[in-house]
C-alpha cells in the first residue's frame, strides 16, 4: 500500500462509514482515492454516476459532456438547476460536484466523446463509464477503451428499462461484439424517468467502486437486465465474437 495516497484526518472522517464494509478498508478507500474514471455523459445516468463516485471518494473524475442545458433535461439531469437553463451544462455538473466533495479533482470537458477525442480522453483516466445516449459516442469510446486496455462500465436504459455490464479487454467481449454499428432507428429523444437513469445509475457506480476495490464480484463476461416496470431482474451471459472488429 506504500504507493497509494494516504488518508487524510479529514477523509478518514467523511469515509468512515463505508470503510467499515467488510474488504474494504483503509486500503480500499485509499484505492480508490488513486483512481481516475472517465464518465461519458454526465447527464440524466451519468450524473448519479458521477455524483456517487465523488461522494464515494474517487480521486479524480473526467466528465465529458457537451450542449447547453434544455427544460427537457431537468426531470432527471440531477447535477443541474433550473437557473442553469440554456448554459453550459458542464459549468453546473462540474460546481455541484465540488459542492458535494471538494476534496475530488472534477476535470469538466465541454464536449461529447467522438472518434476525434475519445483516445485523448481514455488516456487520462483508469477505466471508464459508458452513460451517453447516442451510439457514435458509445462505440467510439468502446473502441478507445480497448485500445487503451482500460475497463469499461456499460450504462443504458429506454422507458422502463434499464442494463449494466463491464467490458474488461482481454476477458471479455466488447460493446461492438454486440452493436457493430450504429442502429439506422435509434433516435435521440427517447422516454425516460429520472428514476430509471438513476436506478442504472447507482448500480454502475457501484461496478466502479467494485474494479477498483476488489470487493464483491463485477458484471464481468454478464449483463444485468433490469425490467422496472415489472421489478424484473436477470442476468445473462456475453460471450466473446471472434469476428468482432474491436476485441475479436
Amino acid at each position: 500500500m506504500s504507493d497509494l495516497p494516504a488518508l487524510t484526518s479529514e477523509e478518514q472522517a467523511v469515509y468512515e462509514w463505508q470503510m467499515w464494509v467488510p474488504g474494504m478498508g483503509e486500503a480500499g478507500q485509499r484505492k480508490l482515492k488513486a483512481t481516475s474514471v472517465l464518465i461519458s455523459r454526465v447527464g440524466g445516468l451519468g450524473g448519479l454516476v458521477a455524483l456517487e463516485l465523488a461522494a464515494a471518494g474517487v480521486g479524480r473524475l473526467i466528465l465529458a459532456h457537451g450542449g447547453e442545458l434544455q427544460p427537457s433535461d431537468l426531470n432527471r439531469q440531477l447535477l443541474q438547476t433550473h437557473d442553469h437553463i440554456g448554459k453550459p451544462r458542464i459549468e453546473s455538473i462540474v460546481r455541484r460536484l465540488r459542492e458535494l466533495n471538494p476534496r475530488c479533482d472534477i476535470v469538466g470537458v465541454p464536449e461529447n466523446v467522438s472518434e476525434a477525442n475519445a483516445d485523448a480522453l481514455v488516456a487520462q483516466a483508469d477505466l471508464v463509464v459508458d452513460a451517453a445516449p447516442m451510439f457514435q459516442e458509445r462505440l467510439a469510446l468502446n473502441a478507445a477503451a480497448f485500445r487503451a486496455r482500460k475497463p469499461m462500465i456499460e450504462c443504458a436504459m429506454h422507458t422502463l428499462e434499464a442494463s449494466v455490464t463491464t467490458f474488461v479487454p482481454g476477458k471479455t467481449g466488447c460493446l461492438a461484439c454486440y452493436v457493430p454499428e450504429v442502429p439506422p432507428t435509434w433516435k435521440r429523444q427517447f422516454p425516460v424517468f429520472g428514476a430509471v437513469s438513476g436506478t442504472a445509475a447507482c448500480v454502475g457506480a457501484m461496478e466502479v467502486i467494485k474494479l477498483i476495490t476488489g470487493l464483491g464480484t463485477t458484471l464481468q463476461g454478464e449483463m444485468l437486465s433490469m425490467n422496472l416496470a415489472t421489478m424484473q431482474f436477470r442476468k445473462v451471459r456475453l460471450p466473446r465474437r471472434d469476428d468482432c472488429a474491436v476485441c475479436g
